[in-house]
């Protein structure tokens, strides 16, 4: 099949990866893809995906996930993706490109996205079964599945992708090596100091580095052809039995060639400024396949992004040019932070290091300064918060010393500059070269009040993200600076936010909403009645310090009972028709007959739905308000407790049944999840929590979803936090590896009451851990490193909870006074509520709704005339 270039101008894209898709959203911005047909001829057999991002498939992340195409955004634009057909040839003279399918398709402007290759050092044996590179979502599914029969792993290369594919291979279960030739980890981004820090680091973890080493060959097994060892240059030999290729990668120029386009002497299709071939200015070339005009093949997406947009700008006859970029780049390699920028190495004339040095903590900062005092670059390992403000005063001379910018607090540095001291030249995102008087334009000219406006108008962020704090800073100083007040409030009764009231609440030992609105609230709202905002935030703050405030625990008690939500109110979840569903706890999913035949004989004898729920529990629905007390009595004689199905507090902690029967478990999944949820059970939090435990890493309770989520490793147990499923689903981050029974507790201990702490009102662990200045790696910070101080006192909140746990189902049914609550009308007690109904299906019953009204049954004139004169509980 031939296409040939028609009346409309045809513009063909050859590769579509993340700097082809943002080639296509450059055309589509100018209008291009208006006025011309736009094919794009795709090798992988999936379109444009977050490379970048790579690694995290192996934290939980589906292709899906990575995806950065948006096909209505193809279908909107008319754009013709043709994924696993790549470009085979392409003939300059006819203009004409064609697919391996056979497709040749005619071209006014041919446009060059190849990416770059992965280098593999031509060592007898690379070939052999169980070599892998690491660079496509199918190479990584092909190590996934050849690492279930491996024990031991190697990376060859360690660099940016090498760290990442160890910490991938250890992941996996694998004792991972990782074999770099030069005498230090990530040669090009670190000097000396940086690499030792790296090292430690992450010889801490459990890899084993062996650095100023090569590869002289791949051990291969005569019989079966794979892989069994590596001989190295010093005459060492190691054995494993998979070996991963990250040494480096090479411009993917050969279609270039073919076609007798110029290529540089070490590779990449040599362009001008306005990334034209400088052999033909209807081809160009993008990416890490271009040699840019300044000699340079760039490795980066950011350069990339900058290429595609200079390609695009051009086509569309606007002046446009690539000159060069910012090599700066900040990562998390296995947990720890590692940045770089400007001139990181000090190679300028008469230049200056300022260093700061703490080995026991992982810490590395260099700042390289001129004689003048101007920021030159500088590298960063194991905390690079000050990453985007230093980036951004890099050539100019900052407001402070160069020491205050290195020096954490505490060591006697003063106050760290903010991003209101940057000039408006500053490159914020480097991503999408967006300065921050871009940013500032977006509130001041475009209206934009938050960071995800402010996203959508600019594109900063949308990127690595690596400057979403600062974007957040500047966002809110600006609005300040025009005179909006920026009201951080949790509501129209309180100036101050949750994690401000709870402090005031814990210094004060405040057990009263009452104290804490009269002492505390905004001036109109002291001596009122609060509003819905306010009232269950604080009744929660209360109920999470009870037992160190002195407050009851209990949240029906006095005034308590008047601050709780609905389904708090009754201790149980309001259904649609005005019943309620009664969920006991079934820690770890774990019963026994006798309490499966309990809960059978209770919704036989009142007439339940009874349905197993995604956290392994059995939820009853249908009662009504005054069958709940006989309910719940029941439950408890047989030894249940409430499930706070109800409750901003702890769900469930959810497990597969781990070593004790599975083949492939590691740990005792079951145990370790009856443990967490009876330690947890109640703890009141500012949104709901849920967990999991996996007894091995093929994930089977799914505790990557949850809020806190545990994996069982040969080695013991990691932790993962700020996951959650739902309408926004987030995949939880690794915070500690290979913890012991007692590490795994405490850390958990410490998240949980921090997060209760410092979170906002109705804020769950995932937008928590992505709003809180500094994310992951602050939290990190507080609660493995205790850069705080406070973990004891978190320790000892929770200790004080888990002493004081009373199950507020038993504390309901034996006290008289809190039964009289459970009726649907205050002055009929005896008088079941006309309005709940229900009718058969499946053998069992659903709500009786044959008129609906915004979900509720509108009831018939005999129920009416039945409420007539009944007050509604």
């Amino acid at each position: 099949m031939t296409t040939a270039p028609g009346p409309t101008p045809t513009i063909v894209l050859v590769g579509h990866g993340m700097v082809g898709q943002r080639f296509l959203e450059a055309l589509a911005e100018r209008g291009l893809t208006a006025t011309h047909r736009v094919v794009v001829l795709c090798e992988e057999p999936r379109p444009a995906y977050d490379r970048v991002h790579l690694t995290s498939y192996f934290s939980g992340k589906t292709p899906d996930d990575l995806s950065m195409t948006d096909l209505a955004f193809l279908e909107e634009h008319g754009i013709e993706l043709h994924v696993g057909d790549p470009a085979e040839s392409v003939d300059r003279a006819a203009r004409t490109v064609t697919a391996r399918s056979g497709l040749v398709v005619g071209y006014d402007v041919l446009v060059l996205a190849t990416g770059s290759y992965p280098f593999v050092p031509p060592v007898p044996g690379k070939d052999a079964e169980g070599c892998f590179v690491y660079r496509t979502i199918e190479d990584l599914l092909a190590i996934e599945e050849y690492a279930k029969t491996a024990t031991t792993g190697a990376v060859v290369g360690g660099g940016l992708l090498g760290l990442e594919a160890a910490g991938a291979l250890k992941g996996l279960g694998l004792t991972s090596h990782i074999v770099e030739f030069a005498p230090r980890l990530m040669p090009v981004q670190v000097d000396e100091g940086g690499g030792a820090a790296l090292l430690r680091t992450i010889e801490g973890m459990g890899l084993s580095v062996h650095t100023g080493v090569g590869t002289q060959e791949i051990v291969v097994d005569g019989a079966t052809g794979a892989v069994t060892g590596m001989k190295l240059s010093d005459g060492s030999e190691l054995a494993t039995d998979l070996v991963v290729f990250s040494a480096g990668v090479r411009p993917r120029d050969q279609l270039a060639r073919d076609c007798g386009l110029a290529v540089g002497e070490r590779g990449g299709i040599t362009v001008d400024e306005q990334c034209r071939t400088v052999t033909d200015e209807r081809v160009f070339a993008i990416g890490e396949c271009a040699l840019a005009a300044d000699g340079r093949v760039y490795g980066l997406v950011a350069p990339g992004y900058e290429q595609a947009e200079t390609a695009a700008a051009t086509i569309a006859d606007r002046e446009a040019s690539f000159t060069g970029a910012d090599l700066s780049t900040k990562l998390k390699l296995l947990g720890v932070d590692v940045a770089s920028f400007g001139d990181a190495h000090g190679t300028a004339e008469d230049c200056l290091d300022v260093v700061y040095s703490d080995s026991r903590a992982g810490l590395y900062k260099k700042l390289v300064v001129a004689r003048d005092g101007t920021l030159l670059g500088g590298i960063l390992v194991g905390d690079a918060d000050a990453y985007g403000t230093l980036r951004a005063f890099t050539g100019s001379v900052p407001p402070v010393s160069p020491e205050s910018l290195v020096l954490p607090a505490g060591a006697g540095a003063p106050a760290q500059l903010g991003p209101s001291a940057l000039p408006d030249d500053a490159v914020i995102c480097s991503c999408h070269n967006v300065s921050k008087g871009t940013v500032r334009g977006a509130v001041t000219e475009h209206s934009c009040t938050t960071v995800p406006e402010v996203k959508k108008c600019t594109k900063a962020g949308t990127g690595c993200g690596s400057c979403l704090k600062v974007l957040g800073q500047l966002v809110t100083a600006e609005l300040e600076a025009s005179g909006v007040e920026v009201d951080k409030g949790l509501c129209g009764c309180f100036a101050q936010t949750r994690e401000e009231l709870y402090e005031i609440v814990l210094a004060l030992r405040i057990t009263s909403y009452r104290e804490l609105l009269d002492r505390h609230g905004r001036e109109g709202a002291r001596g009122g009645d609060g509003c819905e905002v306010c009232k269950p935030t604080v009744g929660s703050i209360i109920a999470s310090l009870a037992p160190a405030i002195g407050a009851s625990g209990y949240v029906l008690d006095g005034e308590q009972a008047a601050l709780q939500d609905t389904n708090d109110h009754f201790l149980a979840n309001l259904q649609r028709n005005g019943s309620y569903s009664v969920v006991p706890r079934i820690p770890g999913g774990e019963i026994a007959p006798e309490k499966l035949i309990v809960i059978g004989e209770i919704a036989r004898d009142f007439g339940l739905y009874t349905k197993i729920t995604g956290g392994q529990r059995i939820d009853m629905f249908g009662a009504r308000v005054e069958q709940l007390p006989m309910i719940w009595a029941r439950l408890v004689d047989a030894g249940f407790e409430s499930g706070h199905a109800y409750g901003k507090s702890l769900r469930t902690v959810k497990s597969c049944v781990g070593q004790t029967w599975c083949r492939y478990g590691v740990q005792d999944s079951v145990r370790m999840a009856i443990d967490l949820e009876l330690r947890y059970r109640g703890l009141r939090s500012p949104h709901k929590l849920k967990s999991a435990v996996s007894g091995c890493a093929r994930e089977c309770a799914e505790a990557q979803s949850k809020d806190f989520g545990v994996i069982a490793t040969a080695n013991g147990w990691n932790l993962y936090v700020g996951g959650n499923g739902g309408a926004t689903p987030r995949h939880a981050d690794l915070l500690a590896q290979d913890l012991s029974d007692a590490e795994l507790v405490r850390l958990i201990d410490r998240f949980l009451m921090f997060y209760i702490r410092t979170a906002d009102k109705l804020e769950r662990t995932s937008t928590w851990l992505e709003r809180i200045p500094g994310g992951l790696d602050h939290v990190r910070d507080v609660v493995v490193h205790d850069s705080l101080g406070i973990c004891d006192e978190l320790e000892a909140l929770m200790r004080a909870h888990v002493s004081h746990y009373r199950d507020e189902w038993a504390e309901t049914v034996n006290d008289p006074e809190k039964l009289a609550r459970f009726v649907s009308f205050v002055n009929a007690p005896d008088t079941p509520d006309p309005v709940v109904g229900f009718v058969p299906e499946r053998d069992q019953i659903k709500p009786d709704l044959p008129l609906l009204d915004i979900g509720l049954r509108r009831p018939a004139e005999d129920d009416l005339d039945l409420l007539e004169g009944s007050t509604r509980r």
